[in-house]
């Protein structure tokens, strides 16, 4: 019968079917012409000591055993058209999970996108990174599939309370994304490859009766009472519906502004906000495989570093091996940084968000503000490294060495942030408190990699939209905001989610409750 086996072998048998195969004859004391067939199932890398392992779980199947592979298919979507209907706001990995997942339960879901398709978003994410130009409803940000389309696809995450990660990856694999996801200790897809997904997806809501409108953006809610009757679009439309999963991402402000102004229930939350450090992806391998050339075998070095600095903690946030720095400003007058990576990882630097917890009492100074103070400390931030490094897209840089000892850079090599960068010293983008951590917690990281803290290095300014700066609260049971009936605050944009298939769960999350509640 098959079994499944527990290995730690080397990046070079790892990597080889054949020598692979050996090790496994030799394990289950048999020859290798025995073996019919193996299949990896879980794959990580073990870089603790000198000589690098790849742990492996494996099922072998031997010449008289059947071979049952796991076969990954999509759910049984029902016909929708002519079923009770719920708006999706924004086509995100939550918006489309939960368009797909509300398909499957029986109710048509419209989907609105402020955005455009995710072919269409190409011309804007050019425009922004050659002629620093920002469109404030197309950009990294906003557009079909969220701001994950376009980022380095991470596909993890730290909580396993959210859900079924097991699930959303299957569907991911259902829609074109690479079986390897689901092998992967740290699996990602890639910016190339995820928006043929996301494209799949949407052809699948709109087959199956659902609708996905681009380039329509919601400017009001109509609540009567405590009950959501509709929304209103921007070119004065109405689309009337009992039942709204608000998934607009972390980075709709105008949402936040929306539901301040009518006075329904939001809340300041702490996140974190600091630079986006670039290091050439060589030195990073030589820290975190200790050698001197990483060889064919091994893929380029992740790191993951947190460290407790000054009371607060200071850690990498969406590290992204052979990876760019991008533009992700939503509005003009702002600089926003975030990192992606291609599939193959194959750029010739490493980047990471490395950023300090913000608590509550830090937005004092924008207390008139109300639950919207984290998100004016956030935007002033922007707008000052967006001021001084020359009103364009160029962004505040300072090598790392120089910016703990407070030295402007006399010269900042070229990175792979394509609208450029401009030498300041950055203790002027960033409240004292701040900057002083960062200085100090760059030493503090040097002392855990030796190597990490160079001038090699150059920070980027700032990395501030790591998560929501706003909570918009719901019920713990029905998901519902508690003060408006039918609204289900989801995923990243509410405060709940934080990545690609967290946002994913809970979309799908949002979606089971509203169809129980619709349908019975």
């Amino acid at each position: 019968m098959p079994t499944e086996v527990q290995i730690q072998v080397s990046p070079e048998v790892a990597a080889s079917p054949l020598l692979l195969k050996d090790f496994l004859a030799k394990l289950t004391r048999v020859s290798p012409s025995e073996i019919k067939h193996f299949s990896i199932l879980k794959r990580s890398i073990d870089a603790r000591q000198r000589a690098i392992k790849i742990n492996l779980k494996v099922v072998v199947f031997f010449t008289d055993d059947e071979i049952v592979e796991q076969e990954i298919t999509l759910p049984n979507y029902k016909d929708v058209r002519l079923a009770p209907e719920a708006i999706v706001v924004g086509a995100g990995p939550a918006g489309y999970f939960a368009a797909l997942q509300l398909i499957e339960l029986g109710v048509k879901p419209i989907v609105l996108e402020r955005g455009k398709d995710v072919r269409a978003r190409r011309r804007d994410l050019k425009a922004i990174n050659q002629e620093h130009i920002v469109n404030p409803e197309s950009n990294y940000c906003f557009g079909e599939g969220g701001a994950g389309t376009y980022s380095d696809g991470k596909l993890y995450t730290r909580s396993k309370k959210r859900g079924d990660v097991n699930r959303a990856l299957e569907v991911l694999v259902a829609f074109g994304a690479s079986k390897e996801i689901l092998v992967d200790a740290h699996p990602h897809i890639g910016t190339n490859k995820l928006p043929g997904i996301m494209a799949a997806m949407r052809e699948k809501i709109i087959e199956f009766g659902g609708q996905v409108l681009f380039e329509t953006k919601l400017v009001d809610f109509i609540i009567k009472g405590n009950q959501i009757e509709g929304v209103v679009l921007e070119n004065g439309d109405k689309i009337a519906a009992k039942k709204v999963i608000l998934a607009t991402g972390h980075s709709a402000r105008d949402i936040y502004e929306l539901l301040d102004r009518k006075q329904v229930l939001i809340e300041a939350k702490p996140f974190a906000l600091g630079v986006r450090a670039e290091h050439p992806q060589t030195l990073i391998d030589s820290i975190q495989y200790s050698c001197d050339f990483r060889g064919e075998f091994l893929p380029p070095a992740p790191y993951s570093i947190v460290k407790q600095v000054n009371g607060r903690g200071m850690y990498s946030f969406c590290m992204c091996p052979g990876g760019i720095i991008a533009p992700c400003a939503t509005a003009p007058g702002e600089v926003v940084t975030n990192g992606w990576s291609p599939s193959k990882r194959d750029q010739p630097t490493a980047n990471s968000g490395i950023v300090v917890e913000l608590r509550l009492e830090d937005f004092k100074p924008f207390a008139k503000h109300g639950a919207l103070a984290g998100m004016e400390f956030q935007k002033a931030i922007e707008q000052q490294a967006f001021k001084i490094a020359g009103s364009t897209q160029r962004v505040p840089a300072q090598r790392m060495v120089d910016f703990s000892k407070k030295i402007v850079s006399a010269e900042i090599p070229k990175t792979s942030y394509v609208p450029g960068t401009t030498s300041i010293e950055l203790g002027e983008v960033f409240p004292g408190f701040l900057t002083e951590t960062m200085r100090q917690g760059f030493v503090e990281f040097g002392k855990s990699m030796k190597g990490y803290f160079t001038n090699e290095a150059i920070l980027h300014a700032p990395e501030s939209r790591t998560s929501s700066p706003v909570r918009i609260p719901r019920d713990d049971f029905s998901l519902e905001h508690p003060q408006i009936k039918g609204l289900y605050p989801c995923a990243e944009g509410a405060g709940y989610a934080g990545g690609i298939i967290s946002a994913a769960i809970d979309g799908e999350k949002c979606a089971i409750k509203l169809a129980q509640s619709l349908l019975t």
